[in-house]
């Protein structure tokens, strides 16, 4: 018994000597003492912050806001925002239950600035144009976007990048900042459906009324044009070869995929052009000789 009891002393000992070394400190921020023991707490409390930050965010978008029938790209946007509130609000509460010295993290985080002016200018740029983003929300979570000459589906928007996956399933990321100072069309700001335009040459032997029914009946036939608006038909011009229309389609199924819906119709259109003897032009050249030439002199060779 006298033996368990000197080596719980010893324990106990050992524990104590512990503590005291991990809470001796070893360096100073302004006021506050830096110690093992206090790098630890920060440690684990940034650690379970961004766990809960993470798990708070997963929760208000899956579960509470879906119950409200908020759209995703909507839904997605609270839920960064919340993070970045939990995080901003956990990491202040975190320091001051440290006893952290804040004038002096005021001092390193100015120094910090000056470093962030000078080489984090683009990281900078990027994550206010993120929070921009977020706010005015010029695109959104499944808008279908095209910046300079990239094409795709927002599929996240993040504090730095944005990131978008086109047709042949790219992922493309783009600065934040891209959005917000370059001109971004979003062909779905407001919803997904868009017109496209696809251009038709025909010969002029052939009667426009003619081609404006085949044009329409095409439309309509296929599964992916809207009936509402309407299909039309637009004559443009009397070109050098043909007689230049446009059809015009609505769509919502093909707002991602225009070339597709484009291929469709233009097999069905060449399939009804050859069942009613359309005729399609080729680019015609005249030539013109004149008369009256003098004659070509060959040179005298002796």
């Amino acid at each position: 018994m006298e033996q368990l009891n000197d080596v719980w002393e010893y324990i106990k000992f050992l524990a104590s000597e512990l503590y005291g070394i991990l809470n001796t400190p070893f360096a100073h921020l302004g006021s506050s003492a830096i110690s093992v023991n206090f790098i630890i707490y920060l440690a684990l409390s940034v650690f379970l912050l961004l766990f809960l930050a993470k798990k708070a965010r997963q929760l208000l978008v899956n579960r509470i806001l879906v119950k409200a029938n908020i759209n995703e790209g909507i839904r997605q946007s609270i839920g960064t925002i919340v993070r970045y509130v939990i995080l901003i609000l956990g990491l202040v509460i975190i320091f001051q239950s440290a006893g952290l010295d804040l004038s002096a993290l005021g001092v390193v985080a100015g120094a910090l600035g000056v470093g962030i002016g000078f080489g984090l200018q683009n990281i900078t740029n990027n994550f206010i144009s993120g929070i921009i983003i977020l706010f005015e929300r010029p695109i959104k979570i499944g808008d279908r976007v095209e910046v300079g000459e990239s094409i795709g589906d927002v599929v996240k928007i993040a504090a730095r990048a944005t990131t978008i996956i086109t047709n042949d399933n790219i992922s493309i990321i783009i600065p934040n900042s891209e959005f917000i100072s370059t001109k971004v069309i979003n062909w779905s700001h407001n919803n997904r459906m868009v017109r496209f335009r696809f251009p038709v040459g025909v010969s002029y032997n052939e009667d426009p009324e003619k081609i404006k029914e085949i044009l329409l009946k095409v439309a309509s036939e296929h599964e992916g044009v809207l009936k509402s608006p309407a299909p039309s038909v637009i004559f443009i011009a009397y070109g050098d070869s043909s007689l230049d229309f446009e059809l015009w389609v609505w769509t919502i199924k093909y707002t991602n995929r225009p070339t597709v819906l484009q291929s469709d119709l233009y097999f069905a259109i060449f399939r009804q052009f050859k069942e009613y003897g359309v005729e399609i032009p080729f680019p015609q050249q005249d030539l013109h000789i004149r008369s009256g030439l003098e004659k070509l002199k060959l040179p005298d060779h002796k």
